[in-house]
């Protein structure tokens, strides 16, 4: 390994100790896809300290594989190894997060209970379930212009106890 920079000395490195280096890795975890990432990791702490592996060539070999095996080791004992698992797997989908539209219903249900129940039943017959003013009139046997009013009001009070219960605009 006469190398004259720390590049070349990298090289030469890597080029004697890199296949069994490799092996001893993937033997270390068997996870193929952190084998290169241990052995790149121990070849950049090789280049950062080229001196150790100037002065002592016959012990290059064992500094490396230490570095390794002490990689490895670090992994396992990491909490992000200790909460994550790898798979092969796909995931099948992915979902977006409906928290804020479940927080939502659950404000909107709270405000449509504090409404009376005759402004509460032609709110939700208008809006959530679709129906015209004279679908609703003929379905709750009143008047449209009963219907219309009690959609005006209702849906004021709908808005004032939205802002209660601080849903702005």
């Amino acid at each position: 390994m006469a190398a004259s920079g720390p590049d070349e000395l990298l090289g030469a490195l890597y080029r004697e100790h890199g296949d069994a280096l490799l092996r001893y890795v993937r033997h270390l975890t068997r996870d193929a896809g952190h084998v290169e990432d241990v052995v790149q990791e121990a070849m950049v702490r090789a280049w950062q300290r080229p001196t150790v592996l100037v002065r002592e060539p016959d012990a290059a070999r064992a500094w490396l594989f230490t570095v390794a095996r002490n990689l490895v080791v670090d992994d396992a004992r990491s909490a992000r190894n200790r909460r994550e698992h790898h798979t092969d797997q796909s995931v099948d989908r992915i979902e977006a997060d409906r928290t804020d539209a479940v927080l939502d219903r659950i404000v909107v249900a709270d405000a449509l209970a504090s409404l009376s129940s005759e402004h509460r039943r032609v709110v939700v017959d208008a809006y959530w379930l679709g129906h015209t003013v004279p679908e609703i009139a003929r379905r709750h046997d009143i008047p449209e212009g009963t219907v219309k009013s009690r959609l005006h009001y209702g849906l004021r009070a709908l808005r004032l106890a939205l802002q209660e219960r601080g849903v702005t605009r």
